[in-house]
């Protein structure tokens, strides 16, 4: 795997992180341009919250766990006071969107935007402690548990009490949010929050029927026949595996790894397009009609998140089909995401693997898949040497 090895660190260091070294920073009004072309040029100047704190948490990784340079934290610093100075509401609250001053444009209706940013202060906070950092991805992370059932609040626009239902996306993402907090929580929360969304996870949305995780089920936890209970994301849920993966590492839960492993491989099975290859981004859990139109995209996040999940099996198990899948996945990958002209990733493909959008980074696409997917395989890799 020496190969897989330096190929994913290589990209990482001399392809990736200086696209975004060179192109993202805002030198003017802070934080970082995400909209970029396909050659790094600013096409949008807006700033979507939840992005800028990804990049923060990106480059404080780099620093802590990669090299303590200088400019890597510099950057984190810039990216973490814009939004220290504009990125809440008076509740306390991230906004989804600000204009490249920092003015709100798009109300705190997307609680990931809190998660990102509870991810980015705690991270920042370990590479360089300072109490503004850690109380803010403190509070942030109580507001989070605070609106757990009803991330929305007054922004949800559902009728209430005909089809109540809860997502996937939340304990998935406190999954993995707990343990990067983990540092700056009283123990006793840590254990109480860990067992309770392993068990969202791994049970209330696993319907053991097909052996796929929901993306969303009733309040109580039992199959909505709908448009919104049928759906699963083979990216989401392979995503979630890895998490429960590191999971099992922290617990050492041998149970908990096998239930991750044969869940992450059968929805890999399931959502892999066997006629033009790639995962399809949503599906229908019973085959009926997808109501989302891009369900049949092949996005660079879903390959970049099955990638971490392989090689992390693999690396803990050696189970040879995690291996065969890694090096069918990586193909794939690497001969449509990645651009052999420019620096960076291309991230949005019709199903035949044609590129849509040409662009490097945009209102969904920041410093954080492809990045951290890179640096998350080539972490695994190691351990296998």
């Amino acid at each position: 795997m020496k190969q897989y090895l330096d190929l994913y660190k290589n990209e990482l260091l001399n392809n990736v992180i200086p696209f975004w070294e060179k192109n993202s920073p805002d030198n003017a009004y802070g934080g970082f341009f995400t909209c970029l072309n396909r050659q790094g040029e600013v096409y949008d100047t807006d700033k979507y919250v939840w992005l800028q704190a990804r990049q923060v948490w990106m480059f404080a990784i780099m620093y802590d766990q990669v090299e303590a340079k200088k400019e890597w934290l510099d950057l984190a610093k810039q990216g973490a006071e814009f939004l220290i100075m504009h990125g809440r509401d008076d509740n306390g609250a991230f906004y989804f969107s600000l204009d490249q001053k920092g003015s709100p444009l798009i109300q705190p209706y997307n609680i990931f935007s809190d998660c990102f940013a509870a991810m980015a202060f705690a991270a920042l906070n370990k590479v360089e402690p300072n109490e503004s950092y850690a109380s803010l991805a403190v509070n942030t992370f109580e507001n989070i548990l605070r609106r757990r059932d009803n991330p929305k609040g007054v922004y949800n626009k559902t009728f209430p009490g005909t089809r109540d239902l809860k997502s996937f996306a939340l304990p998935m993402i406190l999954s993995n949010l707990t343990l990067e907090m983990e540092s700056l929580l009283d123990r006793e929360k840590v254990e109480e929050l860990v067992p309770s969304v392993i068990h969202e996870v791994m049970e209330v949305f696993y319907q053991k029927e097909s052996g796929l995780i929901l993306e969303n089920v009733n309040l109580d936890g039992s199959f909505s026949n709908s448009h919104e209970g049928r759906l699963t994301s083979p990216g989401h849920a392979i995503e979630a595996m890895w998490f429960m993966l590191d999971l099992s590492q922290k617990y050492k839960d041998e149970e908990l790894c096998q239930k991750a492993i044969t869940i992450g491989l059968k929805t890999l099975e399931y959502g892999w397009d066997k006629e033009y290859g790639g995962i399809y981004y949503f599906l229908d859990i019973l085959g009926r009609p997808s109501e989302k139109l891009e369900w049949n995209q092949k996005l660079w996040w879903v390959h970049l998140e099955t990638l971490v999940f392989l090689s992390k099996a693999y690396a803990i198990t050696g189970n040879n089909d995690c291996l065969q899948w890694f090096y069918k996945v990586h193909e794939y990958t690497w001969d449509h995401f990645k651009d052999p002209d420019s620096a960076e990733w291309f991230g949005y493909l019709d199903r035949y693997g044609k590129i849509q959008l040409p662009l490097k980074g945009g209102k969904w696409k920041g410093c954080f898949h492809v990045p951290r997917g890179l640096f998350q395989v080539w972490k695994s890799l190691e351990k296998i040497q």
